[in-house]
Parts: structure tokens; sequence; C-alpha cells
């Protein structure tokens, strides 16, 4: 398979106003510095340094952003990065993504807050990957991976036939036809919150088996690849940390002390 080519997304929907970016007084949350780096360089390194990965396309409101962090503004004028403008949501910012960058597949999608993605992450989801021969991926990490690691934590999960799974935030189109695939979300995911969001996305007989748990993770892509004529292929992520993002305050003190801890154990 050719290498990808990755799209983080890292716009913000209140930018200076996001409770995480008052922490540190930034114009965005993607520019907080979380254990000694700021969060989007840390996304951008993991996914850059992967063997599964050659271009890297960071999706925002305006490269001026980008430059306020002297780390990222070398790697745009490098040429390490590359600036691509957002739109109003997940699916436009990607459909505009793959529109503006030249010849996009096969395409990795990751958000700007994901702080605790690793390389390791990035380059077994693409080995999983190329083994699926999928038109579109998306990988999940199940519920008690995470619990052994964090038993005291509050996760929502997608509670399925198979048990329950949690979303990684990472994903990757092969063709136009998984572009489909991606408009699920261009009322701004949140599923579980916004359950109509649900309904609008995938039809009532998904919701029904989602509901239910009629279906396994599996039997569900397999539904929706038949509603949208493709195929796509879960990925299984046995990261516990995989599914963490940063959305909120506790979200970036539980990011950053788990990343204390990664630190201080790899020290020799």
């Amino acid at each position: 398979m050719e290498k990808f080519t990755a799209l983080i997304l890292a716009a913000s929907r209140r930018g200076k106003e996001d409770e995480v970016a008052k922490l540190q007084g930034v114009s965005h949350k993607c520019l907080v510095e979380i254990d000694g780096k700021v969060m989007l360089e840390r996304v951008v390194s993991a996914i850059a340094a992967s063997r599964h990965v050659g271009r890297v396309y960071v999706s925002i409101e305006s490269e001026s952003i980008l430059r306020e962090a002297p780390g990222l503004a070398a790697a745009l004028d490098s040429g390490a990065i590359h600036f691509v403008p957002s739109a109003g949501d997940l699916f436009a910012s990607t459909r505009d993504g793959v529109a503006a960058i030249d010849d996009p597949y096969p395409l990795l999608i990751s958000t700007g807050d994901n702080a605790l993605h690793t390389t390791e992450y990035i380059d077994h989801f693409g080995d999983q990957a190329e083994r699926a021969e999928g038109d579109g991926y998306a990988g999940f990490t199940p519920a008690q991976t995470i619990l052994d690691a964090y038993p005291d934590g509050k996760r929502a999960f997608h509670e399925l036939k198979d048990g329950g799974w949690s979303s990684c935030n990472l994903y990757a189109l092969m063709n136009d036809r998984a572009l489909r695939a991606a408009k699920a979300f261009e009322t701004g995911g949140q599923f579980g919150k916004q359950p109509r969001r649900l309904l609008k996305a995938t039809g009532l007989w998904f919701v029904l088996q989602y509901r239910f748990k009629l279906a396994s993770l599996a039997g569900l892509a397999a539904h929706l690849s038949r509603r949208w004529n493709l195929k796509l292929v879960p990925i299984m992520m046995p990261f516990a940390d995989a599914p963490i993002d940063v959305d909120n305050v506790g979200d970036f003190h539980r990011t950053e002390k788990i990343l204390r801890k990664r630190r201080e154990a790899a020290a020799p």
C-alpha cells in the first residue's frame, strides 16, 4: 500500500474561549503546552514518524495559528507539514482537505487533540489497514482494554453485541467512495450525546441494532458498507490510551499525568 497522506483536523469551535486554551492564555486549544511540548506538535511528530505516513497536512482556521508555535512554524517552512484551511465541521474540513491536496489518497485522518497517540499506534493502524483491503477504516479500542488500565475511569462506550468499544479518532479513506462515510460527521459527531445525529447519519435500522446491542462492531460496519456501497473496516487498537483526547480541563490534566509517567518511565 502507498504511504498515507495525513490530514490532522485541528480547528477549534471556540478559539481562545475554549476552556483548555484559557489554561495558558493561548489563542487556540491545540497550542497549549502539555508536559513541556505544544499539543499539536506532539500529534504531528507521532504521525509524521510513522513508516506508513508520507506528507502531513494540518487543517486549521489559518496558517497564522500554526506560526504561533515556533516548532510548527519551522515545520511549515521546511515543508515537513502543510497548511490547509478548515471548514465549518469535521466532514466539510475533510472534504475540503481532499479537494485541496494533490493526490490525497490513501488519506489518514486524526485530530489535533489526541496528545497520547504515538508512532506505535499509527504503525499498528497502518499495518492492519494493509491487510484488510477496505475503502475506509476506523480505529476502536475494546472497553475492557481501557478499564484494565484505568479501572476507576468513567468513559462512555459504544456498547454492542461483542462488548464495549471506544473510538480512537483515527480513520483512513482510500478513495472518493470512502468520503461518503466521512459525511456521517457532517453534524459534528458526538452521537452518544446527540442520538438524532446518529439516526440522520446511519438510518433507522442501524440505530435499532446499535441501541439494542443486536450487532457486533464488525456487523455494524458491514451494515454501513451495504448502505453506502463501500467496504468499511473497523481496526482494533489494543492501546488503552488511544481513545483519550483533550476535550476539557479534566482531560488535559489526565493526559499530562499520563505523558509525565511515560517520560519518567523512559528516562535512563
